[in-house]
């Protein structure tokens, strides 16, 4: 998210959800991919709000996420990981590569950015 508009966007969608009463959850991986670009002031504060969920990777999640790599021959764990989160807690995936997610399941719903 390079444009200051997107920004307000995303955080009107936070808002948003949150004022509806509903959650979000951010997969472990994905905060670890993410932060390989050196600004990431907009995660740091998202992440420290108590209104997220932190996805970890336990053994019988990594185990499901491997055969839903296996079923789907995705093979990016953390996509993965961010499809099975959306898929068990019906959310929508919110992305800037839409395609990753519906080679996964081309019924999640994506929100792109």
């Amino acid at each position: 998210m390079d444009h200051p508009g997107q920004a307000i966007i995303m955080q009107a969608r936070l808002d948003e959800t949150l004022r509806r009463g509903g959650t979000v959850c951010v997969p472990v991986g994905a905060i670890a991919q993410a932060w390989r670009s050196p600004r990431q002031a907009r995660l740091a504060r998202l992440l420290r709000s108590r209104d997220i969920d932190i996805a970890v990777m336990t053994p019988n999640v990594a185990r499901s996420v491997g055969l839903l790599c296996a079923r789907t021959g995705h093979d990016d764990v953390v996509d993965a990981h961010v499809a099975f989160c959306a898929i068990q807690r019906g959310h929508a995936v919110v992305t800037s590569d839409p395609d990753d997610m519906s080679r996964i399941d081309p019924g999640l719903p994506v929100i792109r950015v």
